[in-house]
C-alpha cells in the first residue's frame, strides 16, 4: 500500500514538474513576462517617441516589464528612480539560484539594448551597469525605501536603515548585487 502511495505521489511530482516546465518554454513566446516567468518580445503597447520622459511617475511604482533585444525575452522587474534617471536591480548574482535564474543581466552587460513597457508605452532604453557611482548610496537607499519597508522586522530605526545600506553597497562591491540605469538608446 506504501509503495503504490509512493509511486503515485512520484508520478503526480514529475507530471507536475513537466508541465510546468512546459508553460515556462511556451511562455517564453508570449506578450511580455507573468509576475516571475519571463516572456517573449513585446508585441503590443505604444513605442514612445518624443523627449526625455519625466520619471517621477515611477517614484512609487512597484514594478515594470522591460525586454532585451538579444535575445528577445522580457521580464518583470523592480525600478528605482532618482533625480530623473531610473534603475533595475538584480540581486542574488553570486547565489546557485541567481546564476541559474538570472540570466538577463550578463546577457544584458553584453548587448544593452532593451525596451521598457510601462502602462501600454513603450520607450527604447539602453541599460548601462552602474558598478561606482556617487549617486548608489542614495539608489540603494530608495531601495530599501521602496521595498524592504514593507517586510515586516526590517530594520525600521536610522541603525538599522545605516546596516543595511552599508551591506548593499558591499554586495554590489561583491558583484552580489547589480544594478543597471536605463539611459535613452542612441
Amino acid at each position: 500500500m506504501i509503495i503504490k502511495l509512493v509511486k503515485w505521489l512520484l508520478t503526480a511530482a514529475v507530471g507536475i514538474a513537466v508541465l510546468a516546465a512546459i508553460f515556462v518554454f511556451a511562455h517564453r513566446f508570449a506578450d511580455g513576462p507573468r509576475a516571475m516567468i519571463a516572456g517573449g518580445a513585446f508585441t503590443t503597447g505604444e513605442m514612445y517617441t518624443g523627449e526625455e520622459p519625466d520619471w517621477t511617475f515611477l517614484k512609487d511604482r512597484e514594478e515594470v516589464e522591460f525586454q532585451l533585444m538579444n535575445p528577445e525575452r522580457s521580464r518583470t522587474t523592480w525600478i528605482v528612480e532618482h533625480e530623473g534617471r531610473i534603475y533595475i536591480p538584480s540581486g542574488y548574482m553570486k547565489s546557485t539560484l541567481g546564476k541559474l535564474w538570472k540570466q538577463w543581466p550578463p546577457e544584458a552587460e553584453v548587448d544593452g539594448r532593451a525596451l521598457l513597457r510601462v502602462d501600454g508605452k513603450i520607450y527604447p532604453r539602453q541599460l548601462v551597469r552602474v558598478k561606482e557611482s556617487p549617486a548608489l548610496p542614495v539608489i540603494v537607499s530608495e531601495l530599501g525605501r521602496k521595498y524592504l519597508s514593507q517586510i515586516p522586522d526590517a530594520a525600521q530605526d536610522d541603525a538599522g536603515r545605516q546596516a543595511m545600506l552599508e551591506g548593499a553597497l558591499a554586495q554590489i562591491a561583491n558583484d552580489e548585487l547589480w544594478i543597471f540605469e536605463l539611459t535613452p538608446r542612441t
